[in-house]
């Protein structure tokens, strides 16, 4: 919080009090999730060899401990942090590009007109999939295809949210969407774009809105995040090719995203489109559109067991790659913070393509090539 200098004693004195009473005031919670298990790829490599590993990216969901907080600050309002630290289990090592807390950095105010907030944040993408996308950051939920989506967050970031009868609208813009450390990545291949250059406003330059409605037992989204390029920029397809370079401010990669979900008692279902185009600095391929399709269901057989299955299908014709992809897992929480779980997974690859079943990275098969995965892991949160 800031404070101006005192000019007097009594001033002081006063200032002093406030202080300590608004400290009082001031919540502040520390929280995490660690999750790994052991993971079995088959067809892990272009000559078909398989792998047994921890893998270090996630698994049901993605390890990170964080520090979140509020202050009021009367009339509803109030102040709010979030520090967000991602990590490797099996290692240790910090997550997303080495940062320190490179899941969530922010500062800002919340009350009657929305939340305001500054700092490294998620795209509102990532809100808008929440709902519909229940499997998640999964190691075999939609990032497989497309491990974006599971770090659609930007340095530099200025974000507006807000709430009201079930309607809720967000926006953000960053400046420069991956400042990052020394060797590091937003997002595997899609190289740095650290933005705010002098003279070149657009450069690496990220904004996204957002548009959702969630009643009682259903709701629809659509969210619309666009990348601009610059220097260090490209754009990964993930599917065996090399990176598209997005070198230039005037490149363009932009994700539509629109999603619903239905509950009917014990049973949900999702359905999410994700629509990619990217605008490259490449000659041979100048614009790439690809259309990513996943339907989810959810079934609670009890309050500690329950199960998951996705089928999603992702086509991009302008580089003849196409994958299809099955996924089931089961959970079953021992209590209320600690769960088992195991899942499989199953993915198709076109002749042209080298998509891979499992967002743990490092296990890209050959073109043509199917891949099996499957594993088993164990879950806590604090």
């Amino acid at each position: 919080m800031n404070r101006i200098a005192a000019i007097s004693i009594v001033s002081a004195t006063t200032l002093a009090g406030a202080w300590c009473s608004s400290a009082k005031a001031q919540s502040v919670t520390l929280y995490g999730i660690v999750d790994t298990g052991v993971e079995y790829i088959h067809n892990a490599n272009a000559t078909g060899n398989s792998v047994t590993r921890m893998p270090g990216n996630t698994g049901e969901l993605p390890s990170r401990w964080g520090l979140t907080g509020s202050e009021p600050l009367g009339n509803d309002y109030k102040a709010v942090f979030t520090l967000e630290s991602g990590f490797t289990p099996g290692t240790g090592t910090l997550g997303q590009g080495g940062r320190l807390f490179g899941r969530q950095a922010f500062v800002g105010l919340d009350g009657p007109l929305g939340a305001l907030t500054f700092g490294r944040q998620y795209s509102m993408l990532t809100w808008s999939l929440l709902p519909a996308d229940f499997i998640g950051p999964d190691i075999y939920g939609i990032a497989a295809l497309d491990p974006w989506i599971a770090n659609a967050r930007s340095d530099n970031t200025v974000a507006y949210r807000k709430s009201f009868n079930g309607l809720s609208v967000g926006a953000s813009y960053s400046f420069g969407r991956d400042a990052s450390p020394a060797g590091g990545s937003n997002s595997p291949g899609q190289g740095t774009c650290a933005g705010s250059i002098p003279g070149n406003t657009e450069a690496c330059a990220e904004w996204s809105l957002m548009l959702q409605y969630n009643a009682t037992s259903w709701g629809v989204s659509a969210a619309y995040d666009r990348q601009n390029g610059g220097p260090g920029a490209a754009a990964n397809l993930f599917n065996g090719l090399a990176p598209l370079g997005l070198t230039d401010s005037g490149n363009r990669d932009s994700h539509l995203a629109l999603s619903a979900y239905a509950k009917f008692d014990k049973l949900t279902f999702g359905a999410v489109w994700l629509n990619r185009r990217v605008d490259s600095a490449s000659a041979s391929t100048p614009d790439v559109t690809s259309n990513q399709f996943a339907l989810e269901a959810e079934y609670k057989l009890s309050p500690a067991l329950f199960f998951d299955a996705m089928v999603q299908h992702v086509v991009n014709r302008q580089q003849d790659t196409r994958a299809t992809m099955e996924m089931m897992r089961a959970t079953y929480a021992l209590s209320v913070r600690t769960a088992v779980y195991a899942q499989v997974a199953i993915l198709q690859n076109s002749s042209h393509a080298a998509y891979s079943v499992s967002s743990g990275g490092a296990s890209t098969p050959g073109k043509g090539m199917s891949q099996v995965g499957t594993m088993l892991g164990i879950r806590h949160s604090f």
